[in-house]
């Protein structure tokens, strides 16, 4: 049975455009992405050709990949004034990508506007898309609120994604990925088990790669006293920029039935996770279709 990939980027012409009229960061210089506290990054425009991409999903058994904004890049942080053209460009060409294609909105988290979000979500998208930052703390589940209770209403799924991480002066090039972006996902997990499952008990959330490995924290929480590290059966993690040790070793924390299969296209490609064809296809297919739809697959 074809999969789900539920985690991919891929810019639209109105996103590159919009991002070619701006003059302070995030902006692009023909395809030189600028953000702040970072070095130019040179984009390769064959990452972000529709029909490619669709050829490369085929091709790696998919017959549905979501597609989410690049929360590093710091967007949904900008003011209002900012952030909706912006956010209007990347629905605009996320909406009119071709199949297997289908995404994750995204929402302004400096200032909330639950009523754009429903708008958006009206037009089809799988659930909302939040940075990881934006949700590790009580604040941060205080401001979300009206996002939050939207998706439960519409019974619809969070994906949580690193957002911006400006790297320190003097560290290598990989520092963001693997220190502030790990951070986040860390944070967020352990956030959402504090604070956010009690207040959105009917909320389905998948946190990006593997959430950073937090759940094998989970010796820790319970001689911490922070309970035995109970799994929860909406709380799914996806398996991006992770192989096969990493992935096992959440499996053997969290169980097979809660792990999802994400890529994070163009940055890292498919994986061979090795754990067998059960685990195969309940990353591919099983999971991702309980985390976006609620519900058990049908024979």
């Amino acid at each position: 049975m074809p999969g789900i990939d539920v985690h991919q980027h891929l810019w639209g012409p109105p996103l590159v455009t919009a991002l070619r009229a701006r003059r302070t960061p995030p902006f692009l210089d023909g395809w030189t992405l600028h953000l702040t506290g970072e070095p130019p990054y040179e984009v390769d425009p064959a990452d972000h050709d529709p029909a490619r991409r669709a050829a490369l999903a085929r091709a790696d058994g998919l017959d549905r990949a979501l597609v989410s904004l690049s929360t590093p890049l710091g967007i949904e942080w900008l003011p209002s004034t900012e952030a909706r053209p912006l956010l209007d460009a990347y629905h605009e060409g996320a909406a009119a990508l071709p199949e297997p294609f289908g995404a994750w909105a995204a929402a302004n988290v400096a200032e909330i506007d639950a009523r754009a979000v429903t708008e958006t979500l009206d037009a089809g998208f799988a659930g909302l898309q939040l940075p990881a930052n934006a949700l590790a703390d009580p604040a941060g589940y205080d401001r979300c609120a009206p996002l939050l209770h939207l998706l439960e209403e519409r019974d619809l799924p969070l994906f949580l994604h690193p957002g911006p991480a400006p790297a320190a002066p003097g560290v290598p090039a990989w520092w963001p990925a693997l220190v502030p972006y790990v951070q986040q996902m860390h944070a967020a997990w352990y956030a959402f088990r504090a604070f956010g499952r009690a207040r959105h008990p009917g909320l389905r959330v998948c946190f990006a790669m593997l959430a950073g490995l937090a759940p094998l924290h989970g010796e820790r929480l319970a001689a911490r006293g922070g309970g035995r590290g109970e799994v929860d059966p909406n709380a799914f993690v996806e398996t991006s920029s992770y192989g096969p040790r990493a992935a096992d070793a959440v499996v053997r924390a969290l169980g097979v039935d809660v792990v999802a299969h994400g890529t994070d296209r163009p940055y890292a490609d498919p994986r061979d996770l090795a754990l067998g064809e059960a685990a195969h296809h309940a990353f591919r297919v099983a999971n991702p279709h309980r985390l976006l739809h609620g519900e058990e697959l049908k024979p």
